[in-house]
């Protein structure tokens, strides 16, 4: 089995038809950018673009929420990826959208799958080859066959609520910037409330990376940047964000140190902050 994450290099090293290469590229609303269109410009060869929208709850009103196993299962037969394949997922985003993509795989059993360190940017730098077009025929007649076994991974909005409202809930940890997180900058999506859950603690995402490169920082940091947060490894974390993209890239850091207790509240802020749930504004209080 794959570690969490390879880098540019190892993948370039060991691409072979054991591989499948998935890209999860992301973006907010407000950057005025089509993560599609950009991939069929240009991408690692054979990859497959894995639609984080499209990839999701039908009929739910909430951006890209975990769909079904079943769902789930559809869209993997369609891009032709299977369960007896490792995976790695890259992105081009500036948040690690990737690790959002690594955590549903996992979510419905699939757990060699890695995250490709630094994404596309990685990639180019070590000299990658590139290609282009949709890429949109399968790659084999290869089932997806999905499980349910990981299922505690996701926390949803009346269970965290009802911890919330009863003092009980876990650690809550933010990726969002400390501006969104403390209400002093309006939300990407129109119609939320600005703030954050009560109790919650603040790690913006971008903290993780290296500014200059994209890659992810070294594990000393990582678990430095988590101290530093309020973070007790004694206890279960819940990670959130925007609207769950994010949050997946913090689950992925506790990953690779080894902390597994680790749920996602998928419906995050987008849920949490249209409704009329108790919300806190200012910095983190930690204890």
């Amino acid at each position: 089995m794959m570690s969490q994450i390879v880098t540019a290099d190892w993948l370039k090293s060991n691409y072979d038809d054991d591989i499948q290469i998935v890209e999860a590229t992301f973006f907010l609303p407000t950057m005025d950018r089509n993560a599609k269109a950009e991939f069929t410009k240009s991408h690692i060869p054979s990859a497959r673009f894995f639609d984080i929208d499209a990839i999701a709850a039908p009929d739910d009103d909430l951006p890209h929420m975990l769909p079904t196993a079943e769902i789930f299962a559809h869209h993997m037969n369609a891009l032709g990826i299977s369960s007896d394949k490792k995976i790695i997922v890259y992105d081009r985003s500036v948040f690690l959208s990737s690790a959002r993509a690594w955590w549903m795989l996992r979510m419905f059993g699939h757990s060699d799958v890695a995250v490709l360190d630094g994404g596309w940017r990685a990639w180019l730098d070590a000299g990658g080859p590139v290609a282009s077009g949709d890429n949109e025929t399968p790659l084999s007649e290869t089932i997806f066959t999905p499980s349910a076994t990981t299922q505690a991974q996701v926390i949803l909005m009346d269970q965290l609520r009802g911890l919330v409202e009863a003092g009980t809930a876990p650690q809550i940890l933010d990726a969002r910037a400390s501006a969104r997180f403390e209400g002093q900058a309006p939300e990407p999506r129109p119609g939320l409330r600005s703030g954050h859950i009560p109790g919650a603690l603040n790690l913006p995402i971008n903290d993780i990376l290296d500014a200059n490169t994209g890659l992810l920082k070294s594990k000393e940091e990582l678990r430095t940047l988590f101290d530093e947060a309020g973070i007790d490894w004694q206890k279960p974390v819940i990670t959130s964000c925007g609207s769950g993209v994010t949050a997946a890239g913090l689950t992925l850091a506790f990953a690779l140190l080894g902390k597994t207790d680790v749920h996602l509240f998928d419906g995050s802020w987008t849920q949490w902050g249209s409704s009329d749930a108790p919300i806190e504004t200012g910095p983190a209080e930690k204890g």
